[in-house]
């Protein structure tokens, strides 16, 4: 699957950390394609056990950090250890099949 992060619009260029929770039943390859993210900044991907994140060329995997890690198996269950561990909750997104995620980060 190929996760798509670009800012929103009126950002140019996203300059704070990020952290994304990937969970899928099944072990996938995260491809990563990022556009005007500041290099240096903290981004941290929690993947399902047997996940993996692929990053592009570049020093964006400088910053970033693959977390692997056993996520509650219910929605609700993981939205709430999201908002237990990190106080909120800016996007969530199930997606039954896909190959392309497009997220837009930002304020």
């Amino acid at each position: 699957v190929t996760l798509h992060l670009n800012p929103i619009s009126s950002v140019h260029i996203h300059q704070k950390p990020l952290v994304f929770l990937l969970n899928s039943p099944l072990p996938l390859v995260w491809k990563l394609k990022t556009e005007r993210l500041a290099p240096g900044i903290r981004r941290v991907f929690f993947v399902s056990l047997g996940s993996v994140v692929q990053f592009e060329k570049g020093n964006f995997s400088l910053s970033a950090e693959t977390k692997e890690k056993l996520f509650p198996e219910k929605n609700e269950h993981l939205l709430q250890w999201a908002q237990k561990e990190y106080g909120a909750v800016t996007s969530f997104t199930e997606l039954k099949i896909s190959r392309n995620i497009y997220i837009k980060v930002g304020e």
